[in-house]
């Protein structure tokens, strides 16, 4: 495995891979590395003669300079995790690296990037397609594999890459959960021991929703969710949105979409910490 920090390395990588006729995989992170992401290396790895992964905590996808600041930094025991997982390429840039100018490209792309995360997260979108355009054209992949517990950021991934071209392929992978069924973050290392106690209980309303929601409406789902998560102390709901799957528009009938999906952010903790899930109602 060989660990690159410049983009003139990682391009000179990529094309001798690519005289190789070598397909290419690419894993993008901002490490403090869990098993979830390593679901997505061991499946690039199995499905491509290259692995990329990249770890880089992009700052213009943060709209709190607090949470850029606290965001966990693992490079060294990310790229241990990531060698024994045969991984070819670790990209670790700076920040000056990957952004020497400001970057002003603007990305839209509604309603899947101005709703829930997009609306609480003004700009947060617009800083992920910038990183992941610059990724796709450094790396120029077949594959690109991204964790649905992001689900919403995958839809937008995916209208991007409609909207400029990129010639690969989304791959979306399951979320992956502890025991208690709270699902993998890199913010997890964040809370106390107190928190990490109340946690379980997002995933926990989410599950008992599912089929509460054959006898109830959306309305009701909703409204079971948020009460049986804020019932929690040191819990809050910011929002729930029970929404079509593909569009991420909400919806109000369970008849509306072939595939619906409910999406939530909750604060937990008193400093707090801000934990997302979602889960598959069809």
């Amino acid at each position: 495995m060989e660990i690159v920090h410049t983009i003139a390395d990682l391009k000179a990588r990529i094309a001798a891979f690519k005289k190789e006729k070598k397909t290419i995989g690419l894993v993008p992170t901002m490490g403090a590395l869990h098993r979830g992401h390593a679901s997505l290396v061991i499946r690039s790895v199995s499905e491509n003669d290259v692995t990329v992964v990249s770890v880089f905590v992009n700052p213009t996808q943060f709209n709190d300079k607090n949470d850029l600041a606290n965001y966990p930094r693992t490079l060294d025991a990310d790229c241990k995790l990531l060698e024994s997982l045969n991984a070819t390429v670790v990209f670790a840039p700076a920040a000056e690296e990957i952004y020497p100018e400001p970057d002003t490209r603007s990305f839209s792309y509604p309603p899947t990037d101005t709703v829930m995360e997009g609306a609480f997260r003004p700009g947060h979108f617009n800083g992920v397609c910038q990183i992941v355009s610059k990724l796709f054209m450094f790396t120029e992949p077949d594959r690109a594999y991204l964790g649905e517990k992001d689900f919403q950021q995958i839809a937008v991934i995916k209208a991007m890459v409609k909207d400029q071209g990129f010639p690969l392929q989304i791959v979306p992978c399951p979320i992956v959960r502890e025991e208690d069924g709270l699902a993998l973050s890199s913010r997890n290392t964040l809370l106390t021991a107190e928190e990490r106690q109340i946690a379980p209980a997002i995933f926990k309303a989410l599950s008992e929703s599912v089929d509460y929601s054959k006898t109830h409406t959306v309305e009701e789902t909703k409204t079971m969710v948020t009460n049986q998560i804020n019932g929690v102390e040191g819990l809050e709901v910011q929002y729930y949105e029970i929404v079509n799957a593909e569009t991420l528009a909400s919806v109000s009938q369970w008849t509306e979409a072939e595939h619906i999906q409910g999406c939530i952010t909750v604060f937990c903790g008193h400093t707090p910490i801000r934990l997302i899930d979602n889960i598959k109602y069809k």
